[in-house]
């Protein structure tokens, strides 16, 4: 079945970085774009990045452009997402997304990974 195991949260100070990391597998890793998302407490869920199956295209939310790097390795069928600069309002639990899995085109979610950003 299809797994989405996020890793890489923590408490950091602002102004520090965390590299989070989505370990998947079930489906055929290479030939899916993968998300990130967060969800901040009281928020709905917003997308944050998103890279296509060969990393061709990537697009980030406005919020996060220039601070916030996403990536793949399909020889590891991983996604990561590499966060410089963060700020109090980064807070939110981040998860991992893939979309259009199998004949049924589903969608799969990760448990979650919190990154809280604090002094």
């Amino acid at each position: 079945q299809v797994q989405l195991v996020e890793s890489g949260g923590g408490l950091v100070q602002p102004g520090g970085s965390l590299r989070l990391s989505c370990a998947a597998s079930g489906f055929t890793f290479s030939g899916n774009a993968m998300r990130w998302y967060r969800q901040a407490p009281g928020k709905e869920r917003e997308l944050v990045a998103m890279i296509t199956s060969t990393g061709g295209t990537i697009n980030y939310a406005d919020s996060v452009k220039g601070r916030f790097t996403i990536s793949r390795d399909n020889a590891k069928n991983t996604v990561y997402l590499q966060m410089n600069s963060l700020k109090p309002e980064d807070t939110a639990v981040y998860y991992c997304n893939v979309r259009d899995v199998g004949v049924l085109r589903r969608s799969y979610w990760g448990q979650g990974t919190q990154v809280t950003v604090s002094s």
